[in-house]
């Protein structure tokens, strides 16, 4: 599962990024561009949103290698980054509240809404300093234990720059943060899988189609409720 995170996240997370790079960075653009390209941005938000949420057993696991010779660190930095991810993912349901005040009310509308109540109380506020420190001290101690070079290191420390808060739309610092975890995660992902147990074939496809037939029934009940 780590190694698999390791993988789907950050590639979702370049893939969302790059979906809005040619909308404005600000708020009313990005709700403009919901309402004139709904599907888009739809899929733009998503899969920003999944690839954080799925980035956790990835964080665990690298947490776990850090920890083999830096205890400390691997503590802090696994535990903050996994803050930050929750508090992304608070940051994603808020932008899904908002593309619906378009969907309900129009851009306009939804704009002055959003700009009336930006800045209300949210506990999810104070995770701010954990969203960008986590990977700050990940990437240290990935470099300390050894777990990471200085380049793919210090790429992951570039996840820091990732722009943080609601209806964020693409920048140079949101591609330069993406491209980053793909490079220092995604290699070590697939080291990781191929260094692991190697399962029956049957067992895999046992695997995938139990994936399958329980993602389909958790998306339909999901919709149902």
């Amino acid at each position: 599962m780590g190694a698999a995170s390791l993988v789907a996240g950050p590639l979702l997370v370049l893939a969302g990024v790059l979906l809005r790079v040619r909308f404005s960075f600000f708020f009313p653009a990005q709700l403009n561009a919901y309402e004139r390209h709904p599907h888009l941005m739809t899929a733009s938000y998503s899969l920003v949103a999944a690839g954080w949420a799925l980035l956790w057993p990835g964080v665990a696991l690298l947490a776990d290698r850090i920890g083999t010779r830096f205890r400390e660190l691997a503590v802090w930095g696994g535990v903050l980054t996994v803050l930050g991810l929750f508090a992304r993912a608070f940051h994603a349901g808020v932008d899904h509240a908002d593309f619906q005040l378009v969907t309900a009310h129009g851009a306009a509308s939804a704009a002055r809404t959003v700009s009336e109540t930006y800045g209300a109380f949210h506990v999810f506020s104070a995770l701010n300093a954990a969203i960008m420190g986590g990977w700050i001290l990940l990437a240290v101690g990935a470099y300390r234990a050894r777990v990471l070079g200085p380049l793919r290191a210090a790429a992951l420390g570039l996840v820091s720059v990732m722009p943080l808060g609601v209806l964020k739309g693409t920048t140079a610092w949101s591609v330069a943060a993406a491209a980053g975890l793909c490079v220092a995660l995604v290699p070590l992902g697939v080291a990781a899988w191929r260094t692991g147990p190697t399962p029956r074939a049957a067992t895999v496809v046992g695997r995938l189609v139990l994936v399958g037939v329980v993602g389909t029934a958790m998306f339909c009940f999901g919709r149902a409720g």
